[in-house]
């Protein structure tokens, strides 16, 4: 059996997309009930990983509130597919835009996104995330 890697990695992000739609409008779910159980997970404000689903979700819970966000960016995404068709690592950058006062957009955020899925039991499944802020150092540094 050959493994379609261009359709997975189009199927791949098309769920990431779905997820994060439903993120920006305030609808946190789309990502919390995909997460595996085993999830690994980092968030930019924490210093540790977080592993397990529901350690995961319970951080998540407890920061997330409704972005308002009006548009998203997905720039540069690349997804790398193994051999086998049942692994694969989305990255992208994310920018992502609300609306000020005056009713115009302006950028709220711009993200470095990791995503590994993982197909489980037919369903493809987020096994470990990685979210960092686009620019955080003021210069190149190796460490």
């Amino acid at each position: 059996m050959s493994v379609n890697k261009e359709e997975i990695g189009k199927t791949v992000l098309e769920l990431e997309k779905s997820f994060n739609e439903r993120w920006s409008v305030g609808d946190n779910r789309g990502y919390l009930d995909n997460y595996a159980e085993e999830i690994s997970y980092f968030d930019p404000v924490l210093k540790e990983l977080i592993v397990g689903s529901d350690a995961v979700i319970a951080h998540i819970q407890s920061i997330y509130s409704n972005p308002h966000i009006v548009r998203n960016e997905y720039l540069n995404p690349v997804v790398n597919v193994s051999d086998s068709g049942d692994f694969a690592v989305l990255a992208y950058n994310l920018d992502t835009y609300v609306l000020d006062d005056n009713g115009d957009e302006q950028q709220l955020r711009a993200w470095n996104a990791t995503e590994a899925y993982r197909l489980i039991d037919g369903e493809w499944r987020i096994v470990h995330s990685h979210w960092a802020f686009a620019q955080t150092a003021t210069g190149a540094i190796a460490s």
